[in-house]
């Protein structure tokens, strides 16, 4: 089931602890797609907060938010480019989309297969879609406090066996999240070196979340492609072949 969009703009927006996830998520994110300059991004579920470095230089920014969530205008600062729409049929046209993020998508979905299937429509050759997932191993998906706490877990290899059954092919994926959940004084404090030590450990084992990047896998035809070769036509007898210029 996901949650209210009402919760996940307070824990991003208006607390200190999301305000720190939400830097180190963008951070990881940032260091896989360092730019998307003339291309189209959208993201599904809650990504909003981690789409606004491509706001500048994108062809195309579009925020979707699932209709059982509920929408939210975004940016504050700009045209709104946030969109309601149903879980699976997205207002895109087949092929259009570069990159897509999914944040607070994927693992609180009661339609994941049929999500998928749309993510991977929506794509365009050479595409890439981010997944970012709560980690079954870290601590944040062990505290509903936060929008971690919610949903489906997921191991690494878990969430790349999903992604191979629809078409999508892991090529990279980075952990996140390595600070304590908790927004006392002391944990804030020592966020900064949580994140530092962290990104040295293996990423799948201490982050609360992480990132698996994959592409959209077209499939050629089965078996040996038969070419056939064009039959030549002949004028039957007593038939007047066609002569140039007449119609």
């Amino acid at each position: 089931m996901h949650l209210d969009v009402q919760d996940l703009r307070n824990f991003y927006y208006r607390s200190a602890l999301g305000r720190a996830a939400q830097a180190s998520l963008r951070r990881r994110m940032v260091e896989l797609w360092p730019e998307a300059k003339g291309q189209t991004v959208a993201g599904f579920g809650f990504a909003a907060p981690l789409m606004r470095p491509y706001l500048k230089d994108a062809r195309r920014v579009i925020a979707l938010m699932p209709g059982p969530q509920g929408v939210m205008p975004w940016p504050a600062d700009m045209p709104n480019v946030s969109v309601l729409t149903e879980e699976t049929l997205w207002p895109i046209e087949t092929g259009h989309v570069d990159k897509l993020i999914m944040l607070h998508g994927l693992e609180t979905s009661e339609r994941a297969y049929d999500l998928l299937e749309e993510a991977w429509r929506v794509l365009g050759p050479g595409g890439k879609a981010l997944f970012i997932v709560p980690n079954r191993a870290g601590l944040w998906s062990r505290r509903d406090r936060t929008p971690f706490g919610f949903g489906r877990p997921y191991s690494a290899s878990q969430l790349e066996t999903q992604l191979r059954k629809h078409q999508f092919l892991p090529e990279r994926h980075v952990g996140a999240l390595y600070q304590f959940p908790s927004g006392r004084r002391l944990w804030m404090k020592s966020a900064g070196v949580f994140e530092r030590v962290g990104r040295w450990m293996p990423g799948m084992v201490a982050g609360g979340a992480f990132m698996v990047e994959a592409s959209k896998l077209v499939y050629p035809p089965k078996g040996k492609v038969m070419r056939s070769k064009a039959k030549r036509q002949t004028v039957p007898q007593g038939v007047t072949a066609p002569v140039a210029g007449r119609v």
